[in-house]
């Protein structure tokens, strides 16, 4: 191989393990929003608290900015109930070890939920941490868009 070519080659070995690495992640944070929409469907809390860090910050459909001890709650009171819940993730960004997840959610609320009976879709954004070697979600943004 002649010298001049070795620095291409080294480039492009770099790009491939970066690449290689980022669609790994991505795989494994799509992976996590499934298991997230699972436990919320199911109302999973002990699910759901492996999953989130504990320092999760939502600013949910409701106005309200919550914490961990909220969500928990709020999945063990009802107030977080569905009978349908789906979810299009639009985007996956990587930036300084973060993952931006952005989409449109699909739901209807059932019980003592808001909007219960309806079909509410709304925009949301979550943002994943690595925490402890694993991706934990750590805030989260939703906004309703439409109620039928």
């Amino acid at each position: 191989m002649e010298i001049a070519r070795l620095p291409l080659v080294i480039a492009f070995l770099v790009w491939s393990v970066s690449s290689f690495s980022q669609s790994s992640d991505e795989a494994l944070v799509r992976k996590l929003e499934e298991q997230e929409r699972q436990a919320i469907l199911k109302k999973d809390t002990v699910q759901l608290a492996h999953l989130m860090s504990k320092k999760i910050v939502v600013q949910n459909p409701e106005n309200a900015i919550v914490g961990f001890q909220q969500i928990i709650g709020r999945s063990k009171s009802g107030k977080i109930n569905y009978s349908f819940f789906e979810r299009q993730i639009d985007k996956i960004t990587f930036v300084n070890g973060i993952a931006v997840v952005m989409g449109l959610e699909t739901l209807i609320p059932q019980g003592t939920s808001q909007n219960a009976g309806k079909t509410v879709q709304r925009r949301f954004t979550n943002v994943w941490t690595k925490e402890r070697g694993g991706w934990k979600l750590t805030a989260r943004q939703a906004t309703i868009v439409a109620i039928n």
